[in-house]
């Protein structure tokens, strides 16, 4: 009697929409919520009813993963099996009270959305890195298999622009930092805080060195803005002037500073001529650098493919959201030097 032959393994199919962030944009993704409100005056729907309104037959497929990406974003909801419903997120979008609904809607929608929200914190109040930076940054940090970069980043651009988070300066892109503005929806960072904690892995002995001017009114940040954010971060900040400077070479005290801090920052407004040459040092020693300025001109053009933390001083909330930025800057610094360190 012949033997029958094992059956194969059924193999397991990736279920629809199980990527980690939405695959469409923002925009996108809107589709869907909009045509349940206009035919069907926003009431719970079946899957094959809101197929059928934006002129799909069949409402599997590539029909629920429009479904999957407007539900990440907090566009659509299912009170039940097969039924979808926008959410008062969506109505808000869609069909705004007032100028400032829309605007808050989708930035709101932007924080919902996995990856795209952890990103654009991440990059908040900087420009976008050139593009082997950022796609290295997209790979290592936030786990975008390589053949979905190109993909990830439209998404990501376009959704952010949709959002008004984004702005053209020349041929970077600013992303917008809303982080303590009293008008736009909360940017919850501390759980962003405590993964780059964790990785960073400091200790109370590691040191921060700062370079900066020490003329007013750049000297008075460091005791406003950086020893706070230094603080914060878990390290101990070291500045010239005020910690290294005394009996013997200054050189060789801060050639000693700067070799021995785990990580570095450097405050380029007004192109000080002794920042940049402790930042050339820094470069030398392959040191990872966390870079502030508050203009894009005084960044010079051999720095401006790494990132930069650009403040504004006419933001009346400039002084917080740079504290906030720079520590979390430090400790991504030391968890990815790949981000910072000039030379590889």
């Amino acid at each position: 009697m012949a033997k029958k032959k094992a059956a194969k393994p059924k193999e397991k199919t990736k279920p629809v929409g199980s990527s980690n962030y939405p695959r469409h944009s923002l925009e996108k993704a809107l589709r869907i919520p909009i045509a349940i409100l206009e035919q069907n005056a926003g009431k719970e729907t079946s899957d094959s009813e809101a197929a059928g309104y934006i002129g799909v037959t069949n409402p599997t497929g590539p029909f629920l993963l429009e479904v999957s990406s407007a539900t990440k974003y907090g566009l659509l909801e299912r009170p039940a099996s097969r039924v979808l419903k926008p959410t008062e997120l969506a109505k808000r979008i869609i069909r705004p009270q007032s100028p400032e609904d829309e605007l808050k809607g989708l930035r709101e929608a932007i924080l919902n959305a996995p990856v795209i929200s952890e990103v654009y914190k991440h990059y908040r109040g900087e420009n976008l890195p050139d593009r082997k930076f950022f796609e290295n940054t997209l790979v290592d940090t936030f786990k975008i298999p390589t053949e979905k970069l190109s993909e990830f980043i439209e998404i990501f651009q376009d959704s952010l622009e949709k959002a008004k988070l984004i702005e053209t300066n020349g041929e970077k892109q600013r992303v917008i930092d809303i982080s303590a503005d009293r008008n736009s929806p909360v940017v919850d960072t501390s759980s962003e805080f405590k993964k780059l904690s964790k990785a960073a892995s400091v200790s109370s002995t590691d040191t921060c060195f700062v370079m900066m001017p020490f003329a007013s009114p750049l000297g008075e940040y460091y005791s406003k803005i950086y020893e706070p954010a230094i603080e914060k971060a878990g390290l101990k900040s070291v500045r010239a002037d005020d910690d290294i400077f005394g009996t013997g070479k200054i050189i060789d005290q801060i050639w000693s500073g700067i070799n021995a801090a785990k990580v570095l920052v450097a405050e380029l407004t007004s192109r000080n001529p002794n920042v940049f040459y402790e930042l050339g040092l820094a470069h030398a020693l392959k040191k990872p650098v966390v870079l502030v300025c508050s203009n894009e001109q005084d960044v010079p053009f051999d720095l401006k493919h790494i990132r930069v933390i650009y403040y504004d001083m006419h933001d009346p909330f400039w002084g917080n959201k740079l504290i906030e930025k720079v520590a979390e800057n430090i400790l991504s610094a030391i968890g990815n030097p790949k981000e910072t360190i000039l030379f590889e």
